[in-house]
């Protein structure tokens, strides 16, 4: 049964985007396993959906946080870094010891160098050679992102618009620069590094803070209400091509797509009512929206494309995925959730 999300705070679209999100990434790996029609990755696309996760995160949180300084007039840093230690430690530490008990078992080929830089979310700069825990930097991406964005705010809302429109200017030649002295491949953090992704996550903050402000422009509510919109979703995954062109791609194309994304996610929250918005908020594509943390988690595990093993087979890879994953929503994930509802009661009671 597909349980219903009608939380208040729930924003329209967001849970379907997060479900489109998790199909282009899994799309991406799923490419090259045994039995899968597709042999190569096609546009990048695991790369598009992590992109778009970055950037929800950044409208989501800095959401959040805007809205309790309207409220109380300041950030509660504690409650805030509790809501995300409960929200994200439970199932991301429950993977990484699944993982490490593999891999002490012989499974998997996994350093303890390696494993120990995913259990303290610096596996975007740290060499990985292991693929089941390879997907980890975009969530050491993430964890830096939220050590830094709250603090951001503290410095006041001018300040923080203004640094947060410096990070998309400057990311680009950052990203440029560090590639042409650092042009060898094997050096992630080049890449994966929060320097690197940080525009996305900025871009997305940047809707949080400008998104009423933007919608009383009537240019943009045309351009947004107009047919020809459907242009820029299409150019999001057509400027994935150019990754094989790293300095096009880390100098241009990455802030064009993330604006093309920001322009989506806005034009899909606004608009939940019509054809594409009745899809994004339909009762399967929400449950995949909320599965997608743990489905990111456990993929890795399955859609290996350089495994024999039968697991990483299609489809047994994706039921062996959809069954951890589901697992992990229900078993982990809600008792977490659970747990901080009950302990934010009880403090309410003695406040």
């Amino acid at each position: 049964m597909i349980e219903k999300n009608n939380s208040p705070d729930r924003i329209p679209s967001l849970d379907g985007l997060r479900a489109v999100s998790i199909g282009l990434v899994l799309f991406a790996h799923l490419c090259g396993t045994a039995n899968f029609p597709v042999g190569h990755e096609v546009f990048n696309t695991g790369n598009l959906g992590v992109r778009v996760f970055f950037i929800i995160s950044g409208f989501l949180i800095t959401g959040i946080l805007l809205r309790e300084i309207e409220k109380t007039g300041t950030v509660n840093l504690s409650k805030f870094y509790y809501r995300r230690t409960l929200r994200i430690f439970p199932a991301y530490y429950f993977f990484l010891g699944v993982v490490g008990i593999l891999a002490l078992g012989g499974v998997l080929k996994l350093p303890f160098g390696e494993w120990l830089s995913a259990v303290f979310y610096i596996s975007n700069y740290a060499p990985i050679s292991n693929w089941e825990i390879g997907h980890t930097w975009s969530l050491a991406v993430e964890e830096q992102f939220y050590l830094l964005m709250p603090g951001l705010l503290f410095l006041g809302k001018r300040r923080a618009l203004f640094i947060l429109c410096l990070v998309v200017l400057l990311a680009p030649f950052v990203r440029l620069l560090t590639f042409t002295f650092f042009p060898d491949p094997d050096l992630r953090w080049v890449g994966f590094g929060f320097q690197a992704n940080a525009d996305s996550l900025a871009t997305g903050c940047l809707l949080a803070f400008l998104r009423q402000e933007l919608w009383r422009n009537t240019f943009y509510q045309k351009f947004l209400q107009s047919k020809i919109f459907v242009v820029i979703p299409v150019l999001a995954v057509l400027l994935n091509y150019f990754s094989d062109h790293p300095k096009i791609y880390y100098f241009v194309c990455i802030t064009l797509i993330n604006f093309c994304v920001v322009l989506c996610i806005d034009w899909a929250v606004r608009f939940p009512v019509g054809s594409v918005g009745k899809i994004l908020n339909a009762r399967p594509l929400v449950f995949v929206g909320m599965l997608s943390y743990s489905i990111y988690l456990w993929q890795q595990l399955f859609l290996n494309r350089q495994s024999p093993h039968l697991i990483n087979s299609f489809p047994l890879n994706l039921l062996l995925m959809a069954f951890c994953a589901i697992f992990s929503y229900y078993l982990i994930e809600k008792p977490a959730l659970k747990f901080r509802i009950s302990l934010e009661a009880v403090w309410k009671l003695r406040n």
